[in-house]
């Protein structure tokens, strides 16, 4: 079968279509013939060895898929040769091989059916990008909930995969949402999402455009999908035993800033890393995600799909900024 191989840590700039063998399925595992698989920063991130996980190489990357069952293991009961399921998180293009191969061996336990009213187009890039936010939004011991006087939540990066399920998961809870994106066009598009105010980061006032947007109130939570010098701001912006959830470090490293800034108003900042659901609480947080989707009305984003053979060109999107998930077309029905 052909595969996009990774024989290094130089980057995806560095993957090679090869062929390898079919993979066959263990006693608690499936065998999917893959029909679109979704890019993800991370998987950018370990093609360069910035990641903590060293699989044996050469490797294949992609963490989200859809596919066609095409065997099952021995000890499998719950899903049948034929079923279109979609992969949930897992090792998956991590430890082992992944989704941007014509076939993946998947563990039973981590498949998804595809929700109703969504597409396999939908379904394809939606599990890791709204588990991540799924954490982001619910890590605290008090998570924002909406009292009487809704809590705040900012969003860095509000236009990638994570910013826009954090967009409307946020509103599922009735926060108060405010996106930042440099772009204007997704700006726009984030309004129409259900984000309550949008800023452009590059904003020389960002600080008081929110600050006055938002009055008498402070951000209550901040998922940052950024980093860099935009965290400073952030930071600033935060009231009373505020919380950032650190999703990301696009923007790089972070600079010199006054670490006192979070003593007086008990600032708390934790990492997002959903390699710590274990496949029970994935399952259970996804069921909570699509409810809460369906409450509203909505579903995941594709910014847009390439072919197979173009898979380099997909991370080359990823890498510009897109408005939701880069996926990629391995097969048709």
């Amino acid at each position: 079968m052909r595969a996009w191989l990774m024989h290094s840590y130089d980057g995806v700039e560095r993957l090679r279509l090869g062929e390898v063998p079919k993979p066959q399925p263990g006693p608690t595992e499936i065998l999917l013939k893959v029909r679109y698989a979704a890019l993800n920063p991370a998987d950018a991130f370990l093609a360069q060895g910035l990641y903590p996980a060293k699989p044996t190489l050469p490797h294949i990357l992609g963490r989200d898929g859809v596919g066609d069952v095409e065997a099952v293991g021995s000890h499998v009961e719950h899903i049948r040769v034929g079923e279109t399921v979609g992969i949930l998180r897992c090792e998956t293009g991590v430890k082992t091989p992944g989704t941007l191969a014509e076939k993946v061996v998947v563990p039973a336990e981590s498949l998804i059916r595809i929700p109703a009213g969504w597409s396999l187009e939908e379904t394809a890039g939606a599990a890791l990008v709204f588990l991540t936010a799924w954490q982001a939004l619910t890590q605290w011991n008090d998570p924002p909930a909406p009292p009487v006087e809704r809590s705040v939540l900012l969003i860095t990066g509000a236009s990638g995969g994570v910013g826009v399920a954090s967009v409307l998961l946020g509103k599922s809870m009735g926060l108060i949402v405010i996106g930042l994106s440099r772009d204007e066009g997704k700006r726009a598009k984030l309004k129409t999402l259900g984000a309550d105010f949008v800023f452009d980061p590059e904003d020389k006032n960002l600080r008081r455009s929110v600050s006055v947007a938002i009055s008498p109130r402070k951000i209550d939570l901040v998922i940052d999908c950024v980093g860099g010098k935009l965290l400073p701001q952030v930071i600033a912006l935060l009231g009373y035993e505020g919380r950032i959830s650190i999703v990301g470090r696009s923007g790089g490293t972070v600079p010199e800033f006054n670490t006192a800034t979070l003593l007086f108003h008990r600032i708390r900042m934790g990492g997002v890393a959903v390699g710590d659901y274990t496949a029970q609480a994935a399952q259970t947080a996804w069921k909570q995600i699509v409810d809460r989707l369906g409450t509203i009305g909505r579903r995941p984003q594709v910014d847009s799909i390439v072919p197979f053979e173009e898979v380099k060109n997909g991370f080359a999107r990823l890498a510009q900024g897109p408005m939701g998930k880069v996926l990629v077309r391995v097969s048709e029905a």
